[in-house]
């Protein structure tokens, strides 16, 4: 670190210092002013003059008070300009005390508001000057009087221009600090956002296929010494339902991956393509399932299909799970005007099949999914017994019509 920069640290930290540094240049100035004289009768040069001994004393308690601007500014301003009045009425020769009024008029300008700088600006350069004009020695039109009038009006005038530029110094930094923040929360928002989605994927994923394996496994359990071919087939269902459970999971993870990573997932998100699909491991699992379709020849953007085909697949594994082995479920999907709609009914009458019981992650998660695309979900028990799940998407989501080509939606 230079000399320079360190003594500009220790005067900031130290504004005291740098005041009375300041106070002690006026000083300097204001004598040298006040023995010296620019002016002769004959030509322009330098000569020397004897001040008043009050006018001394009037620049020594003037620069001393400068010492306390910055504590107490109009205190301060009150203070120099009453000396700078008493020498403009009696000083003869008169002394620059009026340079101490000058810089307490700056500093108020400085830490101050406009209007106050007008009205405080404005009754010091009229008391001086008009104090000077009428009541001093020098006749009014001298030089001297119109020189208070100009200085005290830079004096404010640089203030104020002083007190508009840190304002605007320091708008500009809160405006940068606080986009600043606004960045770190989106950040923020954004990881918490990211994990919601993971852990959604993980319990539609984990849920579903877990319930699978579990009742085919009870089956395999059950039929094992009786029936070993049904076993068999039951066995068969929980390897193929854990290989699948395994193959999301690892397309799952494999989202935190880097974009580079080789082993980053290249398969497409499912859809309602894969409906069928999906409603085949049930259907092997033991669970009754029929669907209707009214929407051929619609191609919906991969949240929307991905969002309806983890409705339907969290809605049938809690039948599967809750709803009782002599469940049927029905399953439906139709377009109604710019929207789709997917309602899963059930006619279960397990002891755990009700609202309280299945109100956890899994309708949590299926209720946030649909939210995310300004779609509507309804859940509830069905008169005379069962379950209703109806999830209302719009087809054309906010990011699927502002998204650009090749970017996810």
């Amino acid at each position: 670190m230079s000399t320079l920069e360190r003594a500009r640290r220790h005067l900031k930290a130290h504004p005291m210092t740098l005041d009375a540094a300041l106070a002690a240049g006026v000083l300097a100035c204001m004598v040298a002013g006040s023995f010296v004289d620019p002016r002769s009768k004959h030509d322009v040069s330098w000569i020397l003059r004897t001040p008043d001994p009050l006018s001394l004393v009037l620049i020594v308690l003037a620069a001393v008070t400068l010492v306390f601007r910055r504590r107490a500014p109009m205190t301060v301003l009150a203070l120099t300009g009453g000396f700078a009045l008493v020498e403009a009425v009696t000083g003869d020769p008169r002394a620059p005390v009026a340079m101490s009024a000058v810089i307490a008029l700056y500093t108020v300008a400085s830490t101050t508001d406009r209007p106050t700088t007008w009205r405080v600006g404005l009754l010091t350069m009229t008391v001086l000057t008009g104090a000077s004009m009428l009541a001093g020695p020098l006749p009014w039109y001298a030089q001297e009087n119109l020189a208070i009038f100009a200085w005290t009006g830079i004096g404010a005038t640089a203030g104020d221009a002083v007190r508009s530029r840190r304002a605007f110094v320091h708008a500009i930094r809160e405006r940068a600090e606080r986009a600043e923040r606004t960045r770190e929360e989106e950040a923020r928002r954004r990881v918490a956002e990211e994990r919601l989605r993971i852990a959604r994927d993980l319990h539609d994923v984990v849920a579903h296929h877990i319930a699978l394996v579990n009742v085919q496994a009870g089956v395999a359990a059950h039929v094992m010494d009786k029936r070993p071919d049904q076993a068999k087939e039951a066995l068969a269902h929980v390897r193929e339902a854990s290989r699948s459970a395994l193959n999301e999971l690892r397309a799952t993870v494999g989202l935190l991956r880097q974009s580079g990573d080789p082993e980053a997932p290249t398969e497409p998100a499912p859809g309602l393509d894969r409906l069928d699909e999906l409603v085949g491991t049930f259907r092997s699992a033991g669970l009754h399932v029929e669907v209707a379709r009214a929407d051929s020849g619609i191609t919906l953007p991969a949240a929307v299909g991905l969002a309806a085909y983890r409705v339907i697949q969290e809605a049938l594994t809690n039948v599967q799970k809750h709803a009782g082995t002599e469940a049927k479920a029905e399953v439906s999907v139709v377009r109604v005007g710019p929207n789709i709609e997917i309602t899963v009914l059930d006619n279960g009458a397990g002891e755990d099949h009700d609202p309280e019981t299945l109100g956890g992650h899994g309708l949590l998660g299926m209720r946030e999914r649909v939210t995310a695309l300004r779609g509507t979900l309804t859940t509830g028990p069905r008169y005379g017994g069962g379950f209703r799940v109806h999830a209302i998407l719009p087809i054309k989501t906010r990011t699927a019509v502002t998204g650009k080509p090749g970017e996810p939606v």
